[in-house]
This record gives structure tokens, sequence and C-alpha cells, in this order.
């Protein structure tokens, strides 16, 4: 590569970062794993079936759907926060609940037990959604 094309490869890479969008302020999910038991689209919607396991004092980290959820807790606790930073519920083993989609719909999701716990959950998506849209923390003392 030639000195000037390498200015430029730099030039536009110095560029490119700087049009990234902001994502320091988005809170990640720690002690979480998921697995994607069936997948198929009908009328439009992504209908997607996953086991999320969190382990311990593990986090959803602040987040949102662009599709609506339903959960089953299999084992264990789930404290569910929402964005004014007020705990909502606590879904034990056995309990159903919904989750409503979009941005004005954020919420965290973490493990305060001693156990595993093991969700079950449809996502009824638009098509090719991703399953999560991260999110910045609210402003609440904990993440």
């Amino acid at each position: 590569m030639h000195s000037a094309q390498r200015i430029m490869f730099a030039t536009a890479a110095v560029v490119g970062l700087g049009l990234m969008p902001e994502t320091a302020d988005a809170t990640r999910a720690a002690g979480l794993t998921g697995k994607i038991l069936s997948h198929t689209t009908s009328g439009g919607k992504d209908y997607i079936l996953r086991e999320i396991t969190v382990e311990p004092g593990g986090t959803t980290g602040w987040h949102y759907h662009d599709g609506k959820l339903y959960t089953w807790v299999k084992r264990g606790a789930l404290t569910h926060t929402a964005a004014d930073c007020t705990t909502t519920e606590t879904y034990r083993a056995g309990n159903m609940f919904a989750e409503a989609s979009g941005a004005d719909n954020v919420h965290l999701g973490r493990n305060l037990g001693r156990g595993p716990l093991v969700l079950e959950v449809l996502y009824v998506n638009p098509p090719n959604s991703p399953l999560v849209q991260d999110a910045a923390n609210p402003g609440c003392s904990f993440q």
C-alpha cells in the first residue's frame, strides 16, 4: 500500500469510528446464556422459543424488545425492574408473565437467588428483529 493510500485508509478509519453509535452507556448482560429451542415465521411474525439461564448474581442488562414476550419461570426467581427504578415484580418458579414491546418499556432482570434462574421465553417479533435491544441504565443505583 502506498503512503497516500495508508493516509486515506487511516483517515477513513478514524472518521468511521466517530460515526459509530454510542454504546458506552448501554448495559450488558452478565452471567446469562440463551439457547434457541424453536423458530418459525407465520402471519408476518417471528415466533422464537428460547431458554435463558441466569447465574446467581447475573443480570439481563437494561433492555427492551421490539415484540411482545411471554415468559414462564422454569426454575429460580426473576427480579424484574422497570425504568422508574422500582421493582415491579419478583416472578418465581411456575409463574408466567408478559412483557410489552418498545423503547418505552426498558427493564432489567436480575437473579438475586443462590441457584440458577431458568426462563422459557416466547418472543413474538416483527420479522428479522433482534431478540433484545440494549438500553442505558435509566439512573438506577444498580445494574
